[in-house]
């Protein structure tokens, strides 16, 4: 019997645009990124108050597109800043959305991609979904020592993207994630590793912990941040941008971008190629460290994120890595294809959706 056709609607809210996609179980058969004017976001004082502008915008996409909401077997939504949750799906409910929108741990555009998916669903009588949510935490508890009391390690990382490839090579090499152990990083704007072993992200190295990126430091010595800080120079805002914006490959090139440092190293420029190189190495440590949580014991290592698209940093990072295990380059973030795949397999009953409950 031919497999039955669910179509999923993907929303994906970024900071100036609203990414959708529209699949027929794993097929992509419709992908909009949709713009909203530096006037239209500057008429709002939070994300919340975005959220009917850009449920019109979807709607109008949609229709112009020819196609019909009522066609929908569900909506999924990016995962926004909640308390910490587990792997997976989580149906939206009204718990979620009013916490997104009353109770926002942080005021970011994720926030929008379950009220949005809810919105959209609860009238037509289907569910809304977030799968594998902003911050999903399940590391073991000798991970979360950060080294002073008054400090805790946290499981921040590309989990959507992250946990996306994991299965997929999973199912590529005809292997189940519950039965591997697997190293994930992702190189985008940030930098971010994790090992997941039976399933489940038992230690991740955040983008404050691991390599520096782009934009950000990354990993720096203790004693000499707090000299910084305390120099006179900074206040706790611009040191905090110093790390985090204004660190990486900005701070020593002057360009987040690694098609503009590759061309620099193409001209000859030496510094450009020892910086770049530095960055790959720090990678390359970091897939290291992880390797260490399972003993060794790694099935595969996977390097995805934007920076994947890279030959020069993908081959520079699996020189160093490739003895401790095979290597998939999977590149790109995929997070609307994530979303709809996983909304997929619980529509087809191969995964079970957790309900949502605000913390009190």
């Amino acid at each position: 019997m031919a497999d039955k056709v669910y179509k999923i609607l993907s929303i994906n809210p970024g900071s100036t645009s609203t990414k959708i996609a529209v699949y027929d179980n794993e097929q992509e058969i419709f992908r909009k990124t949709v713009e909203h004017s530096a006037a239209e976001i500057a008429a709002f004082r939070t994300m919340a108050d975005q959220f009917p502008m850009r449920k019109t915008a979807i709607l109008a996409c949609l229709q112009e597109a020819g196609i019909r909401v009522n066609e929908f077997a569900a909506v999924a939504g990016r995962g926004g800043k909640l308390p910490p949750l587990k792997r997976g799906a989580y149906l939206v409910n009204k718990e979620m959305t009013d916490f997104l929108r009353y109770r926002p741990i942080d005021d970011h555009a994720s926030n929008l991609g379950a009220m949005i998916a809810y919105d959209i669903a609860a009238p037509l009588g289907i569910p809304a979904y977030i799968y594998d949510a902003v911050v999903v935490d399940e590391l073991e508890e000798i991970a979360r020592f950060a080294g002073v009391p008054e400090m805790t390690r946290k499981a921040s990382c590309h989990v959507l993207n992250m946990r996306a490839v994991a299965l997929k090579t999973a199912q590529k090499l005809g292997r189940s994630i519950e039965d591997m152990n697997i190293v994930v990083t992702h190189m985008g704007g940030g930098i971010t590793a994790t090992v997941i072993s039976g399933g489940r992200m038992i230690d991740v190295l955040t983008d404050e912990e691991g390599p520096f990126s782009p934009e950000r430091a990354g990993r720096v010595p203790c004693r000499q941040l707090v000299n910084l800080c305390f120099s006179g120079k900074h206040d706790c805002a611009s040191a905090i941008k110093r790390m985090r914006g204004n660190g990486g490959l900005v701070a020593y090139l002057g360009t987040n971008k690694a098609l503009e440092v590759e061309e620099k190293i193409k001209n000859g420029d030496a510094y450009a190629r020892q910086v770049y190189e530095a960055m790959a190495y720090q990678v390359a440590k970091g897939v290291g460290e992880l390797a260490t949580v399972v003993n060794g014991k790694v099935d595969v290592i996977i390097i995805t994120g934007a920076i994947a698209y890279s030959r020069m940093m993908t081959d520079w990072v699996i020189d160093r890595v490739k003895f401790i295990a095979p290597v998939e380059v999977v590149p790109g973030e995929n997070e609307l294809e994530a979303l709809a795949l996983g909304t997929l397999r619980v529509l087809r009953s191969e995964e079970t959706a957790r309900e949502f409950a605000a913390p009190e």
